[in-house]
């Protein structure tokens, strides 16, 4: 697999404020942080996670998408462009469609814990509950047990399995 080049300077460090702001919950300069970035490296790997994770703080899930679909065009062997496509497809209430595209694609991440876990809260959501345990008990094995378990007891998608959660 190539590996898209670097970026650099100056939208490497622009790439890395916007990300150090958005983990400060700090969107007004997270945002200006990222108007920094120039146009050219716009569609780098490194500048569209920053860019979704943008439209994602603000719940414009519309834009999301977009940016999502553009970060699969740009690595279709990163999962993350694949699970954020997803994410926004189940927010906008299209959890069928979210469901179907990730689960079009797990068996290429089979050792992504978060791939496995949305599929569980999707399903869950679908009314698929033992097809949601099993995406479950996947992600349990991509990931700490106690991890997934505390995530999972928060999560409102997984509300029907809590019950199974706890005997994890």
């Amino acid at each position: 697999m190539m590996r898209m080049q670097d970026l650099e300077p100056p939208d490497n460090f622009h790439v890395s404020a916007a990300s150090g702001w958005l983990d400060l919950d700090n969107l007004e300069e997270a945002r200006l942080e990222f108007s920094r970035i120039r146009e050219t490296s716009r569609g780098h790997s490194d500048a569209l996670a920053v860019e979704w994770r943008l439209e994602a703080a603000e719940c414009r899930w519309d834009a999301a998408l977009k940016v999502a679909q553009r970060q699969i065009e740009a690595d279709p062997d990163c999962p993350y462009g694949w699970i954020n496509q997803s994410y926004c497809l189940h927010e906008l209430k299209r959890t069928k469609e979210a469901w179907d595209r990730l689960w079009s694609v797990s068996s290429r991440f089979q050792q992504v814990g978060v791939l496995h876990y949305n599929l569980a809260c999707y399903s869950c959501q679908l009314g698929q509950l033992e097809v949601a345990k099993k995406c479950l008990n996947l992600a349990v094995q991509c990931q700490s047990k106690a991890q997934i378990k505390r995530m999972a007891l928060d999560d409102e998608d997984l509300k029907p399995l809590e019950d199974f959660i706890r005997a994890l």
